[in-house]
C-alpha cells in the first residue's frame, strides 16, 4: 500500500515523501522534495499523487459505466 508522507524538516520547510508499507513495515520510500512555500507544498503534492497512481496501474473498478444514465432524457 502506496501512501503520501508530509513532514517538517530541520530547516522548517514541509518535505514530502511517498512511503510503501506491506504489513505494519514501511519497505520503501522515495523523497519527491520539500516545500517553504505553499505553492511549491501543492506542486510536490501533485507530484507525489502521480507517483502514487503510477503505481496504482490498472484500477480495480471501473465506475464510468455506472455514472452514466442508463435513460436518456
Amino acid at each position: 500500500m502506496a501512501y503520501i508522507r508530509k513532514f517538517k524538516t530541520t530547516s522548517g520547510a514541509t518535505g514530502v515523501q511517498v512511503c510503501y508499507k506491506e504489513g505494519n513495515r514501511v519497505v520503501k520510500t522515495i523523497h519527491i522534495g520539500s516545500a517553504s512555500s505553499e505553492r511549491a507544498l501543492a506542486r510536490l503534492m501533485r507530484e507525489a499523487q502521480s507517483v502514487v497512481d503510477a503505481e496504482k496501474g490498472t484500477p480495480m473498478f471501473i465506475l464510468d459505466r455506472f455514472n452514466r444514465s442508463k435513460h436518456a432524457d
